[in-house]
């Protein structure tokens, strides 16, 4: 280990560098000049190869967090010979860096600015959708449920993922139950149907007819006296006329749920976090697209 005595300042610092000195650990100590202003206070001279108030060189950092986006953070950590507080350091300051020069735009307004006749094009995705009028549904089961319960009927218990599911994924005996409940004078059962209609929008192919029949949906929808399926009725029709740009443009946003797999993997890899937060920086590190790098490594795009 190869140190230099710094000159006793209280400016002194002390960084760890690299591990690229014959394979020893590498203690820096340098201290940096200071000035003090009456106006502005005490001021630091920037060092070029480490961050302000940094307890590791900018190409040690700039390595763990390579390391980092290939493997957990326990394993990097004990290949650099750091604790755990260490290396979620690193990584928290990375996203910290890489948020903070990540610029804001909002995704409408901009696609508005930038792309010609812009409302034709925008495409609002079919699966959040069906996530909406899902929630709906649910909605009505618990309230139902809870009020079936008090006289003790028990039809809804265990039902919930019923209705949620396609009924083609279920076995025989698990569809003819779910028939029995969806032909039942349930307020469940008409909010399923008033879902499976709304849907039945993405098979038409034609303009006219698709309006049509969402009108005549939404109808249903205001009179049925569930107000959950009423409220989402309302949130549709207001943005109606970039639900159905999707008979134009076929698009959805299922791609990006490869996402979703890099952030179990996260999960996994890490065997779980001491708090929610961690998380989040960890799923901003691996899938945020930051730039994560130290000052003095950051190339502006």
């Amino acid at each position: 280990m190869f140190r230099a005595q710094p000159p006793p300042r209280s400016s002194s610092r002390t960084l760890l560098a690299p591990p690229s000195t014959c394979q020893y650990q590498t203690i820096l100590h340098a201290s940096p000049p200071r000035t003090e202003c009456t106006q502005h206070g005490v001021k630091v001279v920037k060092l070029p190869w480490a961050e302000a108030g940094a307890r590791f060189t900018a190409l040690f950092e700039a390595l763990a967090i390579e390391w980092m986006k290939a493997s957990s953070q326990k394993a990097v950590a004990q290949l650099l010979g750091l604790s755990w507080h260490e290396i979620h350091g690193i990584q928290e300051r990375a996203v910290q860096r890489g948020l903070e020069r990540r610029k804001q735009e909002p995704y409408i307004d901009s696609v508005r600015e930038h792309l010609p006749a812009a409302e034709k094009k925008i495409v609002f995705d079919k699966f959040h959708i069906a996530k909406h009028l899902g929630e709906a549904v649910d909605q009505v089961r618990r309230k139902e449920h809870r009020a079936l319960k008090a006289e003790g009927d028990q039809r809804l218990t265990g039902t919930k993922y019923h209705w949620l599911r396609d009924p083609a994924l279920m076995d025989s005996e698990q569809r003819r139950e779910f028939l029995q409940l969806r032909q039942s004078d349930l307020k469940t059962a008409r909010a399923w149907a008033l879902k499976e209609t709304g849907m039945a929008l993405y098979n038409y192919v034609y303009e006219k007819p698709a309006r049509e029949h969402f009108q005549w949906w939404h109808n249903w929808a205001v009179r049925s006296r569930l107000a959950p399926m009423k409220k989402v009725a309302s949130m549709l029709k207001r943005r109606f006329e970039n639900i159905i740009t999707y008979l134009t443009h076929p698009i959805t946003n299922a791609t990006s749920e490869s996402i979703n797999a890099k952030i179990q993997w996260v999960k996994y890899t890490a065997r779980g976090f001491r708090n929610k937060q961690n998380f989040i920086n960890a799923i901003y590190f691996h899938c945020g697209g930051l730039d994560l790098a130290p000052s003095s490594h950051y190339e502006p795009r």
